[in-house]
């Protein structure tokens, strides 16, 4: 399946910076740093954050493909900076280096690290690419990557908003403590869950999750949890069912899933539809004045692999960050014995960050079944098949 919306990552955790280059933006779309900065942002707060969070403040740069502000119809190339590079010098240089100096060999020594993170990409990472140090294998699998990820799903977020279509996400649970309360307006959802340090829209589970993350950092531990994206004013055909690689939920699927401690995927009620009856599932079509229309909306904006006009909710589960300062029992594959994991800086809980990533995993699928339905090579042209 050829992508409208294209783009390539680069960058580790402690390198120089993060790159993407995005490809298939029609020209003449306005674009904001500043809205693209305010993702970032949003990205680094949440309770439970760790110590990475205050020496990063992450802003953009855009390299080329945007001029005076509007794109040119060019790959858009963008970069963020790591601040945290110049503690990690010596450690990430793509230069060689020489081990004959102790100074530099001490310094690489004391970064390296053999002992297995169970829950992260260590033990697979070696073997697939036959690694003994595994910082290499942190390097690139940290979810320090998802910072360009949030920048591209803001670019993709800015296209999507010329057409009304915006998004947002709150969490529903952390650890125990599950949002339990129901709120039909949505601007009240994203007003509420804005304004609260762990993305949730009531103010008294809001206090009970942060009790929660307390409770598991003082035991040396780490916390999951679950979050929904929610997406307004799409049109009805996104995605497709000729196909298994074109159903949407398909995608949506693949493109969540596959951020960092990601471990399940759910469309509408999901999991719950298989413990109704058909009649209390599905949701029945009514005219309005003419219009046809939805009193429910338990598929969450998906039938047969396609948007359907409702509104897309999208919720995901994600596993305790797998670093504890309590760490748990491993082996060290530089001779097999046991050992304690190793801990490298961390979160206590990251679930609200995560939240805002899914967001921009969620626009970046959007766009492009958006940019293949309607097509353009300018969002003069794009905006004309739209309308018509």
């Amino acid at each position: 399946m050829n992508k409208k919306f294209r783009f390539l990552t680069s960058g580790e955790s402690h390198g120089k910076c993060l790159n993407a280059i995005i490809e298939g933006i029609p020209a003449g779309i306005p674009i904001s740093v500043e809205e693209i900065n305010n993702d970032l942002f949003r990205r680094q707060q949440g309770y439970g954050r760790g110590g990475r969070m205050k020496i990063e403040s992450d802003k953009v740069e855009i390299k080329s493909g945007v001029r005076h502000g509007y794109t040119t119809g060019a790959p858009v190339c963008i970069e963020v900076v790591n601040k945290d590079y110049e503690n990690w010098q010596t450690i990430m240089t793509p230069d060689k280096i020489d081990l004959s100096d102790e100074n530099i060999k001490q310094i690489i020594e004391e970064k390296s690290f053999t002992k297995l993170r169970p829950g992260h990409a260590d033990y697979a990472g070696s073997v697939k690419y036959g690694f003994k140090d595994l910082r290499n294998v942190l390097e690139r699998s940290s979810a320090r990557k998802t910072a360009i990820e949030v920048a591209v799903g803001n670019i993709a977020k800015q296209i999507l908003k010329q057409f009304n279509i915006e998004g947002f996400s709150t969490v529903r649970k952390i650890g125990h403590i599950e949002n339990k309360k129901l709120l039909q307006d949505l601007e009240q959802i994203k007003e509420l869950s804005e304004k609260s340090e762990v993305r949730c829209f009531d103010i008294e589970t809001s206090e009970k999750m942060k009790t929660e993350i307390d409770n598991a950092k003082s035991k040396g531990d780490t916390l999951g949890g679950e979050f929904e994206v929610i997406y307004t004013n799409l049109p009805v055909g996104l995605g497709s069912y000729v196909h298994y690689d074109r159903a949407i939920d398909g995608l949506l699927a693949q493109s969540v899933m596959s951020i960092p401690a990601i471990k399940s995927v759910e469309i509408g009620i999901g999991k719950k539809t298989a413990e109704l009856y058909g009649s209390e599932m599905h949701d029945a079509f009514y005219t309005e004045q003419g219009n046809i229309i939805r009193k429910t909306n338990n598929a969450g904006g998906i039938e047969g692999g396609m948007t359907n006009g409702e509104t897309l909710i999208v919720r995901a589960s994600m596993k305790p960050i797998p670093t504890m300062k309590t760490p748990l029992p491993t082996v060290d594959i530089k001779d097999n014995s046991e050992a304690s994991a190793h801990f490298e800086r961390s979160d206590t809980c990251a679930v609200p960050a995560c939240a805002v990533v899914a967001e921009a995993r969620v626009a970046i699928v959007l766009v492009d079944e958006f940019l293949d339905k309607f097509g353009g090579d300018s969002l003069k042209e794009l905006r004309a098949h739209y309308e018509a």
